[in-house]
């Protein structure tokens, strides 16, 4: 029973991170993870260039 729940939960949070990344890529961030993933170009973001 508990190797069920767990297989549940850990379903539920990738699927939750999907549809997440889905979202965003569909309002064309390009780093999900950085705070400017709105306005980054195409190429590469603003806050991983050093």
């Amino acid at each position: 029973m508990t190797d069920l729940i767990i297989g549940l939960l850990v379903a539920v949070t990738v699927g939750a991170a999907l549809l997440y990344i889905r979202k965003e890529k569909k309002k064309g961030a390009v780093c999900i993870g950085c705070p400017n993933a709105g306005s980054c170009g195409k190429s590469r973001c603003s806050c991983h260039m050093e």
